[in-house]
């Protein structure tokens, strides 16, 4: 099958032979005379070529009647972000990750994005190889396969997890997809040690994680936030029901290991998708450095730090807070009103351990909160009553099904929050790897090697390394802080020292 998602001819059968991980994800190989569709990692015996055949992806060889494999799991492999490009690809892929399809049906997506469902439809199996609906019901399969394989949580959990809410439906879904009932695959995995559910997050190398950690850590929220050099830990709150989840690497292979706590398993799909893109694991950094290796300052900051990616958020609105509150100040001095913040408005959390027993507040909380009793100057405060009215109104959202031009424009519209701030949100928050803000002091004086750049020089300067630009900016930023004298300055706009 032949799609544009879908590397070459020539280069699946390389990676395949090769158990290249850098293809991880970017397509899958089927094997007629087994039935099953595997990784290019997959470590069992290479089949013969006149028995192989490549998929776009895991829906469009289970479209085909093919099953996943047991030993190499699919259902492990990381998204393509490359499909990000597409604009309506990109909305559609959101909101399907946002869950449309749960209890709606294709045709509701098709009226999100203003096509017919017969556009949507050859959309998807032209790019991916399987339409909306195929999509949706193998992701749902390969999630509870995960759970069964990797926990033991008892099947009608696995169940809602996986959006069944019915457990004869989920067992005759799972018995069509795997080629066995939900029983069996667990009995395979007796040996699974018990207490709270760990899962395997696989990317492609390489990914720097302490780099990922050392950033996330200087930007910490104390009371929600605990990271070191090892680990990331938070407190979430989902339903009123709050638990603690960890993410550390995984010794020997390219995966994160996320310790899911105590925590609702309806939440489980949401929880991975947060902390997939707060680790950027699906990135292809291969296409990125393709892109910003032709600029020589860049191609030394992907030599120096080859695994570096984009950090993200756990929520939107959090992380549009924690922008403004840094706004003219530095990290520690952000990090400082944060707490405050947290302290004086959040909510607080029993039972937790760890000193993580405290929620961030909603926008609600803020809307008419006295926020100048945290030390804000007035119209810092002004700004953070606003952007949560917004958030409140729902006109501002932190949904990745939007183009970076519309967030931008929305955030903009707001008083105290310019082009800087509007983009260190859409980079962050929402993961749209083309957010540049090109009013950064710290990005003009190292593109200006020294001599401040100008912001129209900056984006200029930016144009060649879209759509991901964003990198772009972490890499610079990097530059700045392993510089002998790195720039301490920020713009007014900014909303932290990114060094």
């Amino acid at each position: 099958m032949h799609s544009p998602a879908l590397p070459s001819h020539d280069q699946c059968e390389q990676a395949r032979l090769s158990r290249d991980a850098r293809f991880d994800g970017l397509f899958f190989t089927a094997v007629r005379s087994t039935g099953i569709y595997c990784r290019p990692v997959c470590p069992a015996p290479v089949p013969r070529k006149d028995n192989v055949s490549y998929y776009p992806s895991a829906a469009a060889a289970a479209a085909d009647g093919y099953r996943p494999c047991l030993r190499c799991r699919p259902e492990l492999s990381p998204d393509d972000a490359c499909l990000l490009q597409d604009r309506t690809l990109n909305h559609a892929l959101a909101l399907l990750g946002e869950g449309i399809l749960q209890d709606r049906p294709v045709s509701a997506l098709a009226q999100a994005l203003h096509l017919s469902p017969r556009q949507l439809q050859r959309l998807f199996v032209a790019r991916l190889g399987a339409t909306p609906a195929q999509l949706h019901a193998t992701r749902r399969i390969l999630l509870a396969k995960q759970l069964l394989t990797e926990t033991t949580l008892p099947v009608t959990q696995v169940a809602l997890a996986a959006g069944f809410n019915s457990l004869r439906r989920f067992n005759s879904a799972f018995r069509s997809g795997c080629g066995m009932p939900p029983s069996a695959l667990r009995r395979q995995q007796a040996g699974v040690a018990g207490g709270e559910p760990v899962l395997r997050l696989a990317y492609r190398p390489p990914l720097d994680f302490a780099a990922m950690l050392a950033f996330l850590r200087k930007r910490a929220i104390p009371g929600i936030e605990q990271i070191d050099a090892d680990s990331y830990r938070r407190v979430i709150v989902h339903d009123g029901h709050a638990s603690l989840i960890r993410i550390s690497a995984a010794p020997g292979r390219h995966e994160l290991r996320l310790q899911l706590g105590a925590s609702d398993p309806r939440a489980i799909p949401a929880i991975v998708a947060r902390v997939r893109r707060i680790f950027d694991l699906d990135a292809n950094l291969d296409a990125v450095h393709a892109c910003l290796m032709r600029d020589p300052l860049l191609a030394r900051g992907i030599a120096e730090r080859p695994g570096l990616r984009v950090p993200g958020g756990w929520d939107g609105f959090e992380v549009a807070v924690r922008a403004v509150l840094g706004q003219q100040v530095s990290v520690a001095a952000a990090t400082t009103l944060a707490r405050r913040l947290v302290e004086r408005f959040g909510g607080h959390l029993d039972g937790l351990p760890g000193g993580l027993d405290r929620q961030f507040p909603l926008p609600a909380d803020l809307v008419d909160a006295p926020l100048e009793s945290i030390g804000l100057p007035h119209t810092r405060a002004a700004t953070v009553r606003a952007l949560a009215r917004a958030c409140v109104e729902g006109r501002l959202q932190f949904s990745r099904a939007q183009t970076l031009e519309h967030f931008v424009q929305q955030a903009t519209a707001l008083p105290g929050i310019g082009a800087w701030t509007a983009h260190y949100m859409a980079l962050r928050a929402l993961g749209l790897p083309d957010a540049f803000p090109a009013g950064d002091l710290v990005l003009q004086q190292v593109l200006g090697e020294g001599q401040r750049l100008g912001e129209r020089a900056t984006e200029a300067r930016s144009q060649p390394w879209r759509p991901w630009r964003a990198y772009a900016v972490l890499h610079l930023w990097h530059l700045a802080a392993t510089a002998e004298s790195p720039p301490s300055s920020t713009s007014v706009d900014t909303p932290e020292n990114p060094s």
